[in-house]
């Protein structure tokens, strides 16, 4: 027969926000002591009213229990229990200090004023208008939010991003999921079609709706575009949709052909995009690298296809127009340029100079130590010279100050310098509003997916010259494409390859590293106690590992290189998961860097602890804050009483709502694709046979070319030698490269 226990909750131990698992500690009726419950609840607060239904159990870790099969709460209705159910961080604005100061002056009616009458709040001491209106605000929001989390787990569904789903909806929120459900996986960040589709499947959607195939078709093309792909092979994704959902073939073709009606999707095909040319080339292609063989057909969504298009268009229509240097003496110029840098240049640096002054469009792209910056301030001299404008700019906030430090003139992002408004999500500069530029300049460009570059290339004005500069061995973009891959094997712009590796750039170990792992070799270590600047430490159990990689950021590299371990040092690793992943590899940085102690506030989220100043990325764009993808920042302060955490992302302020929380992740380590763009001052990338899928080539090298002064390899030797070996064979579908094609070719 099940037990009963009634109380009020002292603490929560521990909640998991997805699931709701807690363990609680509870002042229950009839219990001289606290007892701990554990169970299962979305959402609980300390303060609340518990009733636990269940049996008692001995865990052999933590003694006595009581084990709920249900949990229900409710508000407190004691003075003393409503003091620690505001001051919990339940509602901005109030916490333990306000919270006791409301209730000596309403007792055990503070609910009910605050929930009817919030003005009544001015008789308290210490709350202004602005403190009233900003405690009425987030109480309704946190009931409409809790209305939000009874609804989707009353549908098996987690509450985690409830809070999310209304800032999103409002008040119509439960109106619009049950009218469509699969909207979520398209409008919330973080709810994936498997959570809208039991969510459907919960509110009576037939398994073989018309309505579930779109959503399905819409989800695997968003999943792969994720993966890279601009398009995706159209008998694929039909197999992929069909496993996924398990709706017959005619089904998946039915829906999309509906979503091709709707202009949701594009079909086309190499063919088409090189207008009557053969394909056979892009079909042995993908046959001669082991994946499906290529269809005819790919099917795009609507934006991607638009996108791949534009750039297109762009590129041939800038090539076709005049120089914006013409009837210039190029041996002169070159002289002039030597003379004037002091230096002398390489052949292929001075074929690079001649590909750019002569083209309207033109890639740069070599290795580390082979002169791209070089070539940049060469070209950049020659434009100025004759007063032209020049604009710089880069993928990343980091990328774009590298570029400005090595050329001397400002560099901005891209969403800077197409001047991107966040309110309506546009960019100012565009096809009708160019750049005012007759030369720009494009640092890392392996970085820039098919989007960006569309949105890029829109923006030039047609007497422009543009110049994409990148390492074409790196990693390619996080977005969908393979931008600057394509345009070089389109063969229908000029590419000035850099190879000669510089005399000052041959004493580096870390340029001859990237340059051995480029060509398939095992890199050399410098020897150690000298002073090199690429070290392999050779240890091979994963603890060991972490012991190592722990005490060369926190001990060895600070001391002997006189680097700050949060500024200077950052850790990549190939993977997320595993033992030595990014999750893990956070986890024992923060122990060692940023431990918890008196003083320092922490908050807990998804299964994470934030600090005051602890090292931490933005992992998702959000334009509304201007951070993005990959932006490293560190933890300022962080205010229970208005649940907000400010972040420093280089000198710029920036507020997150403990709400929001999920939009950051502790950054001592990230992924080496996460590191794209960025430079560090000191690199130590764990190399282990864990990372066995992503032991790759281009990975490592994109790792070990993230280091400007000390790159730290630890881990097998034998893993090394596998990443070395391993090409990425994996293309990325799109048909860039055939659009780009001359037509009688």
């Amino acid at each position: 027969m099940p037990e009963q226990i009634t109380g009020v909750i002292e603490r929560i131990t521990f909640h998991n926000e997805d699931n709701g698992y807690c363990v609680l500690r509870v002042a229950a009726r009839g219990h001289r002591d606290v007892v701990t419950v554990v169970g299962h609840c979305q959402q609980v607060i300390a303060g609340e009213y518990v009733t636990a239904t269940g049996e008692w159990v001995t865990d052999r870790a933590h003694g006595s229990q009581f084990k709920a099969a249900e949990l229900k709460t409710n508000p407190p209705h004691t003075a003393e229990g409503i003091a620690k159910y505001l001051g919990s961080g339940l509602v901005k604005g109030i916490g333990p200090k306000f919270a006791q100061r409301i209730v000596e002056v309403f007792g055990d009616k503070t609910l009910e004023v605050i929930d009817k009458s919030p003005t009544f709040l001015a008789q308290v001491k210490g709350l202004g208008p602005k403190k009233i209106e900003k405690i009425r605000t987030s109480w309704e929001e946190q009931r409409e939010s809790r209305k939000i989390m009874v609804f989707l787990q009353s549908h098996g569904i987690g509450t985690a991003r409830a809070v999310r789903i209304y800032k999103t909806y409002g008040d119509r929120a439960i109106e619009l999921i049950k009218a469509n459900p699969y909207r979520l996986s398209a409008d919330i960040w973080g709810v994936g079609f498997d959570t809208a589709d039991k969510l459907a499947v919960a509110l009576g959607i037939p398994h073989n709706s018309p309505f579930r195939a779109q959503a399905a078709v819409r989800h695997v093309l968003q999943e792969e575009s994720g993966n890279g792909h601009v398009g995706y092979p159209e008998e694929l994704l039909r197999t992929r949709t069909t496993e996924m959902t398990g709706i017959e073939p005619n089904g998946i073709i039915d829906a999309i052909e509906q979503l091709r009606i709707t202009d949701e999707v594009v079909r086309d095909s190499a063919q088409s995009a090189e207008r009557g040319t053969r394909n056979a080339e892009f079909k042995k292609r993908e046959n001669t690298e082991g994946l499906t063989p290529a269809l005819d057909d790919l099917i795009f969504l609507k934006p991607l296809f638009l996108a791949e298009l534009g750039v297109a268009r762009a590129v041939k229509a800038l090539g076709a127009g005049p120089h914006p240097l013409p009837n210039v003496n190029l041996d002169a110029a070159i002289k002039w340029a030597e003379t004037r840098m002091g230096i002398g240049f390489a052949a292929s640096q001075r074929a690079a100079i001649r590909a750019a002054v002569t083209n309207k469009l033109v890639v740069v792209t070599g290795g580390p130590g082979t002169g791209k910056t070089t070539i940049v301030r060469a070209i950049i001299e020659m434009f100025l010279a004759k007063s032209l404008r020049v604009l710089l700019t880069a993928p990343t906030g980091r990328a774009a100050k590298r570029l400005a430090e090595s050329t001397g003139r400002e560099a901005k992002t891209i969403h800077r310098l197409l001047e991107f408004d966040p309110r309506n999500r546009q960019f100012a500069r565009c096809a009708e509003s160019p750049l005012d530029v007759d030369l720009l300049v494009v640092d890392e460009t392996s970085m820039v997916d098919v989007v960006l570059m569309n949105k890029l290339l829109q923006a030039v004005p047609p007497w422009a010259c543009v110049v994409l500069v990148g390492d074409v061995d790196q990693l390619p973009s996080v977005g969908a494409g393979a931008v600057l891959t394509d345009l070089i094997d389109s063969k229908a712009l000029a590419v000035a390859r850099l190879t000669e590796v510089h005399r000052q750039a041959e004493s580096s170990w870390i340029v001859r590293a990237a340059h051995a792992i480029n060509h398939g070799e095992e890199p050399q270590s410098a020897p150690p106690g000298g002073d090199g600047d690429f070290y392999f430490v050779e240890a091979n159990d994963p603890d060991a590992v972490i012991q190592r990689v722990v005490q060369m950021v926190r001990d060895r590299i600070p001391a002997k290189f006189k680097l700050d371990p949060f500024r200077d040092v950052q850790v990549l690793s190939p993977q997320v998961k595993t033992t030595l992943g990014v999750a893990n590899l956070n986890r024992e940085l923060q122990a060692a860097l940023n431990p918890a102690r008196p003083g320092v506030a922490e908050v807990k989220r998804y299964d994470s602890a934030f600090r005051t100043g602890d090292k931490v990325m933005q992992v998702q764009n959000n334009y509304d804050r201007e951070v993005f993808n990959g932006d490293i920042g560190r933890i300022t302060e962080i205010d229970g009483d208005d649940q907000m955490l400010l972040v420093d992302f280089d000198g710029r302020l920036v507020e997150y709502e403990f709400s929001d929380l999920d939009e950051l992740q502790l950054a001592y380590c990230c992924s080496i694709h996460k590191s794209q763009g960025s430079e560090y001052p000191a690199v130590v990338i764990p190399v282990h046979t864990q990372h066995f899928v992503m032991l790759q080539r281009n990975l490592l090298y994109t790792g070990i070319t993230r280091g400007r002064k000390l790159v730290a390899l630890v881990g097998s030797r034998k893993a090394l030698w596998i990443a070395a070996k391993t090409a990425d064979t994996k293309m990325r579908y799109s048909l860039l490269k055939w659009r780009l094609k001359p037509a009688d070719e």
